[in-house]
């Protein structure tokens, strides 16, 4: 499996803007639709995009009924739960908080690597940068004050759903990655199988609250097309080209996006030392994928010290 960035970094990117600009899109939805109505909207609009794409660009259809069942077990800790989660979660807090506390995810993700599937070896320096990500998220969590209705049950709905994004990544690593299909076909099929898990919502609760606002509308197409469309296209190919460790740190580039997104449209307020936590993030997640080697310096300083002596 390659990891050089030069075949993922392009990918990751995108996927961490797309994803960062995704905390926005849901508090302008949430202004005309219901938590249940984004939900459903942004993963309908989503598997219509990628079924269009698909049809467009010819991809094989998914035919195996197991390999059905693992896309609906990733489709509901990717797309069902987390959907609903952070929707009923920004009822509470901001955008730039929601985008903040997904920074959790790598920390879960290395839990069930390690605890659970076992078959992707983590190196103590990605350990160590996860744990810097970690504390950065803190960092930024700590210039935040905590207002809404109640916010302890905002912060727990979004660590349930952070919880279940560490569960789904080494997932689809060890299940999905390796199945001959492309990523616009697994995507497609996760997204299809996702609205199936829906329907029930979709048929029995209202999808809309308020009237419909042009910003509103909008919101929800972005959020569907680009942010549970072809943003899961990008993170089959990341997972697929350096690795469900890697791939999980783009939710520690997203929250830098949300905070600055948050800040310019919607007026949240940051704090200065918001862009020190950033800096943390950034590092971390640089040292998780490899680009700095921190226990290699440590060797190299420890041999020339030797050397000295």
């Amino acid at each position: 499996m390659s990891t050089r960035p030069s075949t993922w970094l392009l990918p990751f990117t995108v996927l961490a803007i797309t994803w960062g600009l995704s905390f926005l899109f849901i508090a302008v939805s949430l202004e005309s639709f219901t938590p249940i109505g984004v939900a459903v909207l942004r993963i309908t609009l989503g598997a219509v995009a990628l079924v269009s794409w698909s049809l467009v660009r010819q991809q094989p259809i998914v035919r195996e009924r197991t390999l059905w069942l693992r896309l609906a077990v990733v489709g509901f800790f990717l797309n069902v739960f987390p959907s609903l989660m952070f929707a009923l979660a920004e009822q509470m807090l901001t955008s730039s908080l929601a985008g903040i506390l997904n920074a959790t995810t790598p920390l879960f993700s290395v839990l069930f690597i390690t605890l659970v599937f076992r078959g992707e070896r983590i190196s103590a320096s990605q350990v160590v940068g996860l744990l810097l990500g970690f504390a950065g998220v803190l960092v930024l969590f700590g210039n935040f004050d905590l207002q809404g209705s109640n916010p302890l049950l905002g912060t727990a709905l979004i660590l349930m759903a952070t919880l279940g994004y560490g569960f789904a990544f080494p997932f689809t690593k060890r299940f999905l990655s390796n199945t001959g299909y492309s990523s616009a076909s697994l995507a497609t099929a996760q997204l299809v199988a996702s609205l199936t898990l829906l329907l029930p919502l979709a048929l029995t609760q209202p999808i809309v609250h308020a009237s419909l606002r042009i910003d509103s509308i909008a919101a929800i197409i972005l959020l569907g097309f680009m942010g549970t469309g072809f943003a899961y296209i990008w993170n089959y190919r990341v997972i697929e080209l350096a690795g469900s460790a890697i791939a999980s740190t783009v939710t520690y580039l997203s929250p830098v996006v949300a905070v600055i997104a948050g800040w310019a449209l919607l007026k949240e307020v940051i704090h200065p030392t918001t862009f020190l936590g950033a800096a943390i993030i950034v590092l971390s997640a640089a040292i998780v994928q490899k680009r700095l080697r921190p226990g290699e310096w440590l060797r190299n300083y420890r041999s020339q010290g030797k050397s000295a002596s």
